[in-house]
């Protein structure tokens, strides 16, 4: 590939940003954990999968700022974010995969002053699979080990993933 060229992936990737419309979003709130918390997720079809974009605001501070405000972040199998968070299910794992090799496994939030923007590209889903799933933020880091969800804490935020019409 010819790094010099004025057309690359990541060229696609701000163009799909600026003037492409999502596949799918979700309109993220909190729980009574996070109150506060609350942002959106937008998932663009583009090349072979999804570019994944997050803006949350509102995310908990922890006790010892050294450690970082990371945040896990996964797809979960179902779309019902009624608080706490409780029927959301498991993650989502179409391929009965170990985690962190499940379909919504993602890569974890960086939290600063209680702001997180986070932009990836994945070939795990695209849009018409996770419609009508929901997206969750949780208290603590996963840890991408322990199975079977990475030992995330609990569910502080949560959106349903809905195609978009508009």
């Amino acid at each position: 590939m010819n790094y010099h060229s004025d057309y690359t992936p990541r060229s696609a990737f701000f163009y799909t940003l600026e003037k492409g419309m999502p596949a799918a979003y979700a309109n993220i709130s909190g729980n009574d954990k996070a109150p506060d918390l609350h942002g959106m997720a937008y998932f663009y079809q583009v090349m072979c999968g999804t570019l994944v974009e997050i803006e949350v605001f509102g995310l908990p501070s922890p006790a010892d700022a050294q450690a970082g405000s990371f945040h896990g972040l996964h797809i979960h199998e179902n779309g019902d974010c009624t608080p706490p968070f409780d029927n959301t299910g498991e993650h989502y794992n179409p391929c009965d995969l170990p985690h962190p090799m499940h379909a919504g496994d993602m890569p974890p939030l960086l939290g600063n002053c209680g702001y997180a923007y986070s932009l990836f590209y994945t070939d795990r889903f695209n849009a018409d699979e996770i419609t009508g799933r929901s997206i969750i933020i949780h208290s603590s880091p996963d840890d991408f080990a322990t199975q079977p969800s990475g030992n995330s804490g609990s569910k502080i935020g949560c959106g349903v993933i809905f195609r978009y019409c508009g």
